[in-house]
């Protein structure tokens, strides 16, 4: 699929799928003879990988990180046991971060609905 078909599946823009590209998050697949660029489904859901991670606050190097131990774990290539459970506690610590980082969110969110409650309350009283 070309670039435009991933934006709209994915939300992000076409300048960011590019920026993501320069930066060596996420290669097309493949380019037509015009030069355009080609994704396949895999390279949209690493896309969306980053998409999740951006929120979160995870920098450029933590995606690509993240991404590098997800391709060593998922490729047909054979690794060692050792290498096997050090990518495994790599990536257990991401979920850790992400976890806290939700539950961070998560009290920011409840903060800002009692907020707007209290404002809403304010309003009522007023009226």
């Amino acid at each position: 699929m070309q670039i435009g078909e991933v934006a709209e599946r994915t939300g992000l823009s076409l300048r960011t799928i590019r920026h993501y590209e320069e930066v060596g998050l996420v290669v097309p697949s493949a380019r037509t003879k015009g030069g355009f660029r080609l994704y396949t489904a895999t390279d949209v859901d690493r896309l969306m990988v980053i998409r999740r991670m951006k929120p979160l606050d995870f920098s450029l190097e933590e995606m690509r990180d993240l991404l590098t131990i997800t391709d060593r774990l998922s490729s047909a290539e054979p690794l060692e046991d050792t290498e096997r459970d050090r990518l495994r506690e790599r990536l257990d610590t991401y979920r850790k971060v992400a976890d806290a980082r939700c539950e961070k969110l998560r009290a920011q969110l409840m903060a800002a609905e009692d907020f707007a409650a209290t404002l809403r309350r304010r309003l009522r009283a007023d009226a």
